[in-house]
């Protein structure tokens, strides 16, 4: 494949961007060599600067459940431009979305819009605060919540990327109200509850961890949470901005059958806008200014083209059931791929996925955690990352990512991804 373009754009872009790239994971560091520059998308395939075609698989780190560009929804936001943008005022539409959205997740009774993931999760730590009159809430190592400053203590995703536990920039002070918990691991719930008497306002859990892998929690592991949490006066929320309308239409909530107090939403809910939000029980939501004394705001909040974008995929969710069952069969299809290849080559390496989010790890521990996570080979990754780019299969550019499958995945595409998977690691191993 030629690169040329993208090797400009990318020398252009360090001039005034720093490292070149708006957000650290896309610049390939942590696999080496340089970020092709992507200029089109349409189904489950991208288009760079240089015109190579891909097989994409990030869909955007996880929003483009239906492919890129989806019809249905391109529609709906040229109906809205016709009327305009933004207007930092009301709209039935904020109705309309805030309404199906507690239809689709029966834990939600009231949500409230805003612009990202990491404004919805912090944004719920907060509430749990001014909810609980309680200042510190545990995070579990290896998830990561988005960027505010109290979430990077041993980050994942980016962060873990880079081999740095914590960001400079982060105080002690801040720091200080986060305890750390270990992933799948109660006995360390247990112990900062035991600890921290009565000073917890919240646990904040991805139930489907993304950012290290895909790390599915256990389900007893999130019963005995529930329960500490019920019994402790301490907020649960769960972080569905990845899992959220992506493993199930009611989330990693509905697989596992366990009611949060609260949910964070971000990707899917947006349609492929920037969009992200936070809901749950009407006692706690309603702490919230207006209506209570918990302060939150934003410009473009509830922004009518993000709205009607995500008001249209969440329709399509209402109203076709059977798309996780399609999701399962094409997710399965490629999975039980990637195993015989496995076999084939007489590799056991870890591999995890829960419907259409999966992750294989380079090395033949189980992946229950963060440590058992960071026993993987990620030089290895990296050269397997390349020879999937050549082949034309765009995974994401860092082995403690999960691999996202679309609706618009053909079973012809599958089978390519197969044979260059196949392939990719008998060059490699």
């Amino acid at each position: 494949m030629n690169f040329e373009n993208s090797e400009k754009l990318f020398n252009q872009a360090k001039q005034y961007i720093p490292g070149g790239v708006n957000s650290p994971v896309r610049a390939f560091k942590s696999v080496g060599g340089n970020p092709v520059f992507i200029e089109r998308g349409e189904g489950a395939l991208m288009y760079d600067a240089d015109g190579n075609e891909y097989i994409d698989f990030i869909g955007s780190w996880g929003p483009h459940l239906f492919g890129h560009n989806p019809l249905f929804i391109k529609e709906a936001i040229l109906k809205q431009l016709e009327h305009g943008t933004s207007f930092g005022a009301p709209t039935e539409l904020e109705v309309k979305m805030a309404k199906l959205v507690t239809e689709l997740v029966p834990s939600v009774e009231m949500v409230r819009m805003v612009n990202s993931g990491t404004e919805a999760t912090m944004s719920a730590v907060r509430l749990a605060r001014g909810f609980t009159g309680r200042d510190k809430f545990i995070k579990f190592e290896g998830c990561y919540h988005g960027h505010a400053d109290y979430f990077l203590i041993k980050a994942g995703s980016g962060a873990l990327t880079f081999g740095v536990p914590t960001s400079p920039g982060v105080t002690k002070n801040i720091a200080s109200d986060t305890l750390l918990a270990d992933f799948n691991n109660i006995e360390s719930i247990k112990q900062l509850v035991r600890e921290n008497k009565n000073n917890i306002a919240a646990i904040i859990i991805e139930p489907i961890a993304g950012n290290m892998g895909v790390v599915p929690a256990k389900k007893e592991f999130l019963e005995e949470l529930r329960e500490i949490c019920s019994n402790e006066g301490i907020v649960l929320i769960f972080d569905e901005v990845m899992s959220g309308f992506r493993v199930a239409r009611g989330g990693a909530q509905e697989i596992y059958g366990i009611t949060p107090d609260l949910t964070t939403f971000g990707k899917i809910i947006g349609g492929g806008f920037p969009v992200g939000a936070f809901g749950g029980k009407k006692e706690i939501m309603e702490n919230l200014a207006p209506v209570g004394p918990v302060y939150q705001a934003g410009t473009l909040s509830g922004n009518p083209m993000a709205m009607s974008a995500g008001f249209a995929a969440l329709s399509y969710i209402k109203e076709n059931e059977d798309i996780y069952l399609k999701l399962e069969e094409k997710s399965k299809y490629l999975a039980d791929g990637f195993a015989e290849n496995l076999k084939q080559i007489k590799k056991s390496y870890a591999f995890n996925r829960v419907n259409s989010m999966m992750c294989m790890f380079f090395t033949e521990n189980e992946v229950n955690s963060f440590a058992d996570a960071l026993k993987s080979d990620t030089k290895l990754y990296g050269l397997f990352f390349h020879k999937m780019l050549q082949q034309g299969i765009y995974l994401a550019p860092a082995q403690f990512e999960a691999l996202f499958v679309s609706l618009a995945h053909t079973n012809e595409q599958l089978d390519k991804t197969i044979k260059a998977h196949y392939e990719s690691l008998k060059s490699i191993l």
